[in-house]
């Protein structure tokens, strides 16, 4: 089993690790965890702003996790069905401060059918309240 997940993991905290263990706990100990890792360019583009961290940093950071087993580059941008289907998963993840009303389907640029296609299910794992990476900018800013 494989499950996908993307993001930018600047400033890696507690909540990117229990997002990361939530992934694991889904394809178990024998699954494999892949993290797409947004660029530089794109997150600066998405964002208005370059992260804190260096697009390197980030994914060393990420592979040091003991719940990921592969960080793959984000290289397709705002389409990320190329990125997904290169991985192969069963699951796609991602927070639940994505699910609806927000539009993740439109923000990932494909489709309930386009993930059914292709046999993938998507999979909204429990946000954890109170701590992003802007919240720690914001800490450090005071």
């Amino acid at each position: 089993m494989i499950i996908y997940t993307g993001g930018t993991f600047d400033l890696f905290h507690l909540g990117h690790v229990r997002l990361l263990k939530q992934c694991r706990d889904v394809v178990g100990e024998t699954g494999k965890v892949v993290v797409s890792l947004n660029t530089d360019n794109f997150v600066l583009k998405f964002k208005g702003k370059t992260p804190v961290c260096t697009f390197e940093e980030r994914a060393e950071v990420l592979r040091s996790c003991r719940y990921v087993d592969e960080v793959i580059s984000n290289t397709f941008g705002e389409d990320s069905k190329p990125a997904i289907l290169s991985v192969g998963p069963q699951f796609v993840a991602i927070g639940s401060d994505w699910a609806p009303p927000r539009d993740y389907f439109k923000q990932m640029q494909f489709s309930q059918e386009w993930l059914d296609e292709n046999g993938i299910k998507l999979v909204f794992l429990k946000r954890t309240e109170g701590i992003s990476s802007s919240d720690i900018q914001a800490r450090i800013n005071i």
